[in-house]
């Protein structure tokens, strides 16, 4: 499916006049509003706030309504938890179906899962306003007819506290969007409860990201592209996976913003400090929506506009870049419908082969490279190109790597580690009879960061809990319970100490029971 402007309910013909930009007016010229306009209720001409809470709601509820008038689609608001202050936070399923629009009945339609998921942050509107449009686009307009060949589960607000104040934070405290292996904040667990018995096969997170001072410091320029984009690049991805992030997805994606005149480059940002003039390729580390998702097995997208704390300056066509590029994954998908629904048992099956075998990697980081990032001049408006000094996330270079184990232990104690792993979805296994198993067992090394390996028999009792490898989340157990990593769940808390976790090093003949 093209992703051409799309002329329904949700598209008015009058492009309201948006303030003037925080840069020169020769920059600002290379911004022209798109052919269309947005009519969601926070991008009313004469709005100065976007669509409240409450406003999302309505516009929900409303698609629901419509839809309980077309044969054969349908959609429901689910409730999938309450924010931090006690929000609701609610997702939009839509499909066409003889059953309903749980969990259960979406998985029986055979066909693939895309989830949306849009403002983690408080001060990134543009992808909330689009997924409205998106979701008015699904149940009354021109993409009703992708429904018969995937479903669709949308989320525009993930984080409803952060609008109230502008704020990154969600709750004012904690950053949402790192936030999604250790699940920590109740947004981020009600989004894992979703993934987990959705088991969505596409995801993707509308983001926003910040003009920054610092590259017209470093670089004298200003940032150009409408849209960065970026799929998961972490540790122990399958191959195939990213092939298809790649070739089935950014590819397509990259030719419908080309053809709304939009510019695009991957995801990248650099420090605020003036001497450090590196430009990175985003973070490596398990701890994001996009890097998450890989390691749940599914082709992940992330967008991000240039827009994040610029208000309602320039919106319409940040929104409008937002509305391509999901109409392209969307289109991706309903196309690559059969070929999708085979990937998720073909990477559940070659993930869990893997277990006691070959090497995991615990630690990578982006390969250092330079590339010509192109950038605007600040006086004229022109294209600049400068060489920049590049952190690859396409070619990941090991810092540390160790045998794959056949499943790790947990001790009694661990319930809390217990508990985040199973709502991702990880199977674990509580131990019924004392047992003893051949592992490796953590020491704290000299040297930061580290750990020892001490091989030995691991006494397991009654209680405690096995995690075995031979399972489609393989890979998100490795990035949760290595402990000598920022984000593992010894380094933050989740497991109390070293002896509360072991690598087991060959298959245990075990009495257990698998947790529900």
């Amino acid at each position: 499916m093209q992703a051409s402007p799309i002329a329904s309910p949700s598209v008015i013909l009058n492009q309201p006049v948006e303030p003037a930009l925080p840069y020169g007016a020769a920059v600002a010229s290379r911004f022209k509003p798109p052919s269309v306009v947005y009519n969601t209720p926070g991008l009313q001409a004469t709005r100065t706030t976007f669509t409240s809470q409450a406003e999302i709601h309505n516009w929900l509820r409303d698609q629901v309504t419509a839809l309980s008038r077309s044969v054969g689609v349908k959609a429901a608001l689910v409730s999938i938890g309450a924010s931090q202050q006690g929000q609701p936070l609610e997702a939009l399923v839509l499909t066409r179906s003889t059953g309903g629009t749980d969990a259960a009945a979406l998985l029986a339609t055979g066909r693939p899962t895309v989830l949306l998921v849009a403002q983690q942050h408080g001060d990134e509107p543009a992808g909330s306003e689009a997924l409205l449009v998106i979701a008015q686009e699904l149940a009354q307009g021109l993409l009703q007819p992708l429904l018969e060949r995937i479903n669709v589960v949308l989320i525009p607000r993930a984080d409803p506290d952060g609008p109230n104040r502008n704020e990154v934070l969600a709750g004012g405290k904690h950053d949402m969007a790192r936030d999604h292996l250790l699940l920590s904040m109740p947004e981020t667990q009600a989004l894992a409860r979703l993934m987990r018995d959705y088991q969505p096969m596409v995801m993707m997170v509308a983001n926003e990201y910040p003009l920054m001072d610092a590259y017209q410091q470093k670089f004298a320029g200003v940032q150009k592209f409408d849209a960065l984009l970026q799929y998961s690049t972490t540790a122990n991805l399958p191959e195939f996976l990213s092939r298809a992030d790649e070739e089935w997805y950014r590819r397509p994606l990259l030719a419908a913003l080309k053809g709304q005149g939009l510019s695009h480059e991957w995801y990248h940002t650099t420090s605020a400090d003036p001497a450090d003039r590196t430009v990175s390729m985003g973070d490596p580390e398990p701890a994001t929506y996009r890097n998450m998702g890989g390691l749940k097995n599914a082709v992940t997208m992330a967008i991000y506009t240039r827009g994040a704390g610029l208000g309602r300056l320039d919106l319409q066509r940040r929104v409008h870049a937002h509305v391509t590029a999901i109409t392209s994954v969307l289109g991706s998908t309903a196309q690559r419908s059969k070929e999708l629904s085979q990937l998720r048992p073909y990477l559940e099956k070659e993930v869990g082969e893997l277990a006691c075998k070959g090497q995991a990697l615990v630690e990578v980081a982006n390969t250092p490279a330079q590339y010509d990032l192109q950038m605007l001049d600040p006086s004229t408006g022109a294209d600049k190109t400068t060489t920049v000094d590049w952190e690859s996330a396409l070619a990941l270079r090991t810092v540390k790597s160790r045998v794959r184990p056949c499943g790790y232990w947990l001790s009694n104690t661990s319930k809390l580690a217990v508990e985040r792993l199973r709502l991702h979805g990880v199977k674990v296994l509580q131990v019924m009879e004392p047992s003893a198993m051949l592992g490796d067992m953590y020491r704290a090394a000299q040297s930061p960061n580290r750990v020892q390996l001490l091989r030995g028999v691991i006494d397991a009792p009654v209680g405690s809990y096995y995690i075995p490898l031979n399972q489609p989340l393989a890979n998100l157990a490795i990035a949760a319970l290595e402990p000598d990593t920022r984000t593992s769940y010894f380094s933050n808390r989740l497991v109390n100490s070293l002896t509360d976790a072991a690598r087991v090093m060959s298959e245990p003949t075990l009495k257990s029971e698998e947790l529900p």
